[in-house]
C-alpha cells in the first residue's frame, strides 16, 4: 500500500518537481482515483442489490419487500460499501496533510449519519406502507407514529453529527444538553402535542382516515384523507383541502358522521310549515272524498265508525261541527305522511318512522317528517328527501291545506285596491 501511495509522489521528485507541489499533485491524482473507484463500486453494488432485492420481491409472496424496493431503501443501502471504501483509503491518501485528515474523516463520519437516516427513513416509511394495507390499521393513523421515530431519529442524528464535529463523546454531548431542554420543547411544543393528540385519537378511537367529519371552526367537511403527528387533512366536498392541527380534535368540539354511515339509514328531518287558517273540522263530506286516498281508506273507515259511535252512544248534537269528536284535515294529513313513509321504498323499516307537529310559530304549524334513508349516499339521499317532500306538497291541496310562506312583490300586486 505504502508503495501505491509514494509511486506517483516518487515519478513527481524524479521529474524534477519540488517535495511540497510533488505531495498536493500525489494526493490530487490519488482523490481523483479515489472517487472514480467509488463511483464505480457505487454503481456495480447498487445495481447488484436492487436487482437481487427485485428477484427476492418477485418470488415472495409478502408484499414487504416490494414496498423496500418502492422506497429506495437497497440504493441507499448500497451506499454503505463506497462509504466503507473512502474511510479506508482517505487517510491514506491524506497522511501527509494532518488537518485536512481530521476534517475529511469527520466529513465522512457526518455523512455515514445522515446515510443510516436514510435508511431508517426508507425503512419506516416502507412499515408505515406496509401497515396502510393491512385491514385492521388501514384507518388508523400510522403516519403520525412513524413521524415520531422518524424525528427521534433525526434528533440523535444530529446531535451525533455535533458530537463528532466537536469531538466530545455522545453521552457527554447528550449530558451536556440538559440545560437546553427547556429551549428544545419550546422549539417542539406543537410536534409534542400532536404527538399526544396522535396517541389519545387512536386509543379513543375519534377519526379514522376515510371518516366524514365537520368542524366549523377551521371551515372543514368532508372526509379524512391523511392523520399525521402535526396536522389532519381532510378533502371537503368541494375538493378543497382544509389541514386542521391533529392537537385540536382533542381541545376542540368537532362532528364525526362515522355513527351515520355505519348505522342503518341516514336521518331525515325536516318541517313542512302549514298556514293554521287553513286548519279545521272535517264534515262527512270531505271524509268521504278523502276516502277516494288509498294510503288512508282503511283508517278513514274504522276512525270515522269509532267517532260515530261515540257521538251517538252520548247523544253528541253533530249540527256543530266543534261538538263531540271530529276529525281534522291536518290530523289526517299527518296520518297519510306516516302511512306514504312506511310505504316508501327508500325508507328503512327498521328505523324509527314518525310525523311529528311541533309548536306553532309565527310561520304556521309545522310538520315535521322525522325518519331514515336506507341509502346513505348524498346524492342519494337527497334524491330520497327531494321526492318525499315533492309529494308531500303536492298532496296538501287534497287535505285543504296550505304551504305558509312569506309575502311576495307579486302577492301586494295582486291585492284588491
Amino acid at each position: 500500500m505504502d508503495n501505491i501511495k509514494h509511486f506517483i509522489y516518487n515519478h513527481l521528485i524524479e521529474s524534477g518537481l519540488s517535495e511540497n507541489l510533488a505531495k498536493y499533485l500525489n494526493m490530487f491524482a490519488l482523490l481523483v482515483a479515489l472517487i472514480i473507484l467509488v463511483f464505480i463500486v457505487d454503481f456495480v453494488v447498487r445495481k447488484l442489490l436492487i436487482q437481487a432485492f427485485s428477484q427476492f420481491a418477485k418470488r415472495s409472496k409478502t408484499h414487504f419487500d416490494d414496498l423496500l424496493v418502492t422506497n429506495k431503501a437497497p440504493r441507499n443501502i448500497a451506499h454503505i460499501v463506497p462509504l466503507l471504501l473512502v474511510l479506508e483509503f482517505v487517510p491514506i491518501i491524506l497522511t501527509d496533510f494532518q488537518y485536512y485528515e481530521k476534517i475529511a474523516e469527520k466529513g465522512i463520519k457526518v455523512f455515514g449519519v445522515i446515510l443510516t437516516l436514510w435508511i431508517a427513513r426508507s425503512v419506516l416509511h416502507t412499515i408505515k406502507d406496509y401497515l396502510k394495507t393491512l385491514p385492521n390499521l388501514k384507518d388508523k393513523p400510522i403516519a403520525s407514529y412513524i413521524q415520531v421515530f422518524m424525528i427521534f431519529a433525526w434528533v440523535v442524528g444530529i446531535f451525533s453529527c455535533l458530537a463528532i464535529i466537536t469531538e466530545t463523546d455522545f453521552i457527554k454531548f447528550i449530558t451536556g444538553l440538559g440545560a437546553a431542554s427547556a429551549v428544545v420543547l419550546l422549539v417542539f411544543k406543537d410536534t409534542i402535542l400532536g404527538f399526544v393528540a396522535s396517541i389519545q385519537v387512536s386509543i379513543n378511537d375519534m377519526v379514522r382516515i376515510g371518516d366524514w367529519i365537520t368542524f366549523e371552526k377551521y371551515g372543514a367537511d368532508g372526509d379524512v384523507t391523511e392523520i399525521t403527528l402535526a396536522t389532519v387533512k381532510v378533502q371537503n366536498f368541494d375538493k378543497t383541502i382544509t389541514t386542521i392541527p391533529t392537537y385540536a380534535l382533542i381541545s376542540d368540539s368537532f362532528k364525526n358522521w362515522r355513527g351515520m354511515t355505519t348505522s342503518g339509514g341516514r336521518r331525515i328531518k325536516r318541517a313542512l310549515h302549514i298556514k293554521q287558517e287553513t286548519v279545521k273540522y272535517l264534515s262527512k263530506d270531505d271524509v268521504d272524498s278523502m276516502k277516494k286516498i288509498q294510503l288512508i281508506t282503511s283508517y278513514l273507515e274504522s276512525r270515522q265508525e269509532d267517532i260515530n259511535n261515540y257521538n251517538s252512544e252520548n247523544g253528541i248534537d253533530k249540527e256543530l261541527l266543534l261538538n263531540g269528536r271530529n276529525l281534522t284535515n291536518l290530523g289526517v294529513f299527518r296520518k297519510y305522511i306516516d302511512s306514504y313513509l312506511n310505504n316508501h321504498s327508500a325508507i328503512n323499516k327498521d328505523m324509527m318512522i314518525m310525523a311529528r307537529q311541533l309548536e306553532p310559530t309565527p310561520q304556521g304549524i309545522p310538520m315535521e317528517i322525522y325518519a331514515f334513508s336506507s341509502d346513505k349516499r348524498w346524492e342519494n339521499y337527497e334524491y330520497i328527501m327531494a321526492d318525499i317532500f315533492d309529494h308531500l306538497i303536492a298532496a296538501l291541496p287534497y287535505f285543504g291545506l296550505e304551504i305558509f310562506e312569506l309575502p311576495s312583490g307579486t302577492s301586494f300586486k295582486q291585492m284588491p285596491k
